[in-house]
């Protein structure tokens, strides 16, 4: 039985938003993408997923995203990365 989830959703979000709650859904985010998991491991050890100009190595037992590139490109300052539930 294979416990690895096949496919999550990244949410892209300022790293505070304006009541200092954080953002969990992809209404709050300035983007979002589904990602499937590619069968590759990642350079930190992980699964690798991609979809949607998102490429991410994510931690399936924490979901924690452990390495992220947008459109090829590191994740610029101010923002932060979520998991959410599909």
């Amino acid at each position: 039985m294979n416990t690895v989830p096949q496919r999550f959703e990244i949410l892209l979000v300022p790293s505070f938003s304006g009541d200092g709650a954080s953002t969990t859904d992809a209404r709050g985010a300035l983007r979002s993408a589904v990602v499937v998991a590619t069968g590759e491991t990642g350079s930190s050890g992980f699964p690798r997923y991609a979809g949607d100009g998102m490429e991410a190595d994510i931690d399936p037992g924490t979901r924690t995203v452990e390495a992220l590139l947008v459109d090829g490109s590191e994740l610029d300052y101010g923002l932060s990365v979520r998991v959410a539930d599909l």
